[in-house]
């Protein structure tokens, strides 16, 4: 029976309960976890909602916590001037079912999404990072500037958006002079202005952020510049092109999940054999790889035990351990 106490958390009471540090931590333990079969994280369900929308149903179960992620993806909201997506995370107590608390869908999926991708730099990248290239403007842009913020507060970010005027609207929202609202803070923000300019070789990590059908970086594969594929979360969708990807290590966060879901590695025909999960470079008894100089591109299309790492690290600030 559902406890009558459950305390439901907003948006913002959601954020300041998974700060992005402990995400990251979470998250190397759930890696493992889930790589070794201690959690259980079945394939998303997806159902069909009006005009295209869809239902996302995600459980993740573990012997320590269970949660279930239910959260509605709608397009058509931009016309109305509301979110795309809504949805909550119930987290239950793995022994009796009771409900422990519920948090808010988009922010849990939008600060989990990021920290995953910290968590690849943190393994995978040659060295600290001390400039970041952002492309796309959108909500996870921003996530993944407040991460950065916190985690790499000395690094400069570029942004790079559809149009010259997505980026510099972005950075100018986001700037020195108004960005009191994020939670973490770089050193200097600034957008990529000419769309068709070299990406400047200075740039250490790339993130793409966008839901293109097309490659948006499709760059030769440099040595010591890691490039993190988020957005294409469909086979339709491509972010990082097949040029970049036939030099590169390929890494994902879900093996199983991006043989159906990784449009970047599905449409360049990767060959999956050599495709590797983020859990075997977290595995510190595991064999290092040798491939820290070498060009590395990281995809992540999620799945719900990350959902139960951040359910895990509010579970954690909950009972003030």
């Amino acid at each position: 029976m559902t406890r009558p106490t459950t305390q439901i958390f907003d948006a913002s009471a959601t954020a300041q309960l998974i700060p992005y540090a402990s995400l990251v931590d979470a998250l190397k333990r759930a890696t493992l976890d889930y790589a070794q079969q201690r959690v259980a994280s079945p394939e998303r369900l997806v159902v069909p909602l009006n005009a295209g929308g869809i239902m996302l149903s995600m459980p993740a179960t573990a012997p320590d916590l269970a949660i279930h992620k239910l959260v509605n993806v709608c397009a058509s909201n931009r016309a109305r001037a509301l979110p795309t997506i809504h949805g909550q995370v119930m987290a239950f107590d793995a022994d009796t079912g009771e409900t422990l608390f519920i948090l808010d869908g988009p922010t849990v999926t939008g600060r989990r999404t990021a920290a995953m991708s910290m968590l690849g730099v943190e393994t995978l990248a040659a060295n600290t990072p001390r400039e970041f290239l952002l492309i796309g403007t959108g909500t996870q842009a921003l996530n993944h500037l407040e991460a950065i913020g916190q985690l790499y507060p000395d690094a400069r970010v570029w942004v790079k958006g559809s149009a010259p005027a997505r980026a510099a609207a972005f950075c100018a929202a986001y700037g020195e002079t108004t960005r009191g609202n994020l939670q973490g803070k770089v050193r200097e923000l600034q957008p990529l202005l000419e769309p068709d300019a070299p990406i400047p070789a200075s740039i250490d990590v790339v993130i793409a952020l966008t839901t293109s059908k097309q490659a948006v970086y499709d760059e030769a594969a440099r040595a010591g510049r890691l490039v993190i594929g988020v957005g294409a979360f469909t086979p339709a969708m491509v972010e990082i092109g097949a040029h970049t990807l036939a030099g590169s290590a390929l890494y994902v966060d879900d093996p199983a999940g991006a043989k159906h879901e990784a449009g970047d590695f599905i449409q360049a025909g990767v060959d999956w054999a050599t495709v590797r999960g983020i859990a075997s470079v977290v595995d510190e008894s595991a064999p290092r790889p040798a491939e820290k100089e070498k060009p590395v591109v990281f995809k992540t299309v999620g799945c719900a035990a990350w959902d139960l790492a951040a359910c895990r690290v509010a579970r954690e600030a909950l009972s003030g351990v």
